[in-house]
């Protein structure tokens, strides 16, 4: 099953416990947010990866030179 497919049958499931109305509103805003979450997810990860590394490389730059006053 598909990213979509999953957050239409959750958003329906969650929207219907509620007991208000039908479950169509809850499947459609469940599919929109795994889209959403389908593209904000790897962003977010590849950001905080590079993020990471650029942070390591600048401490072993520091390293190499032997600057140890390098503010954190």
């Amino acid at each position: 099953m598909s990213a979509t497919t999953i957050g239409a049958v959750v958003g329906a499931a969650i929207d219907s416990m509620s007991g208000d109305d039908g479950e169509v509103d809850g499947a459609i805003i469940g599919a929109v947010t795994a889209n959403v979450l389908k593209i904000a997810l790897p962003v977010a990860a590849t950001w905080a990866v590079g993020w990471l590394v650029l942070r390591g490389a600048g401490a072993a730059w520091d390293k190499v030179r032997g600057d140890d006053t390098a503010a954190d």
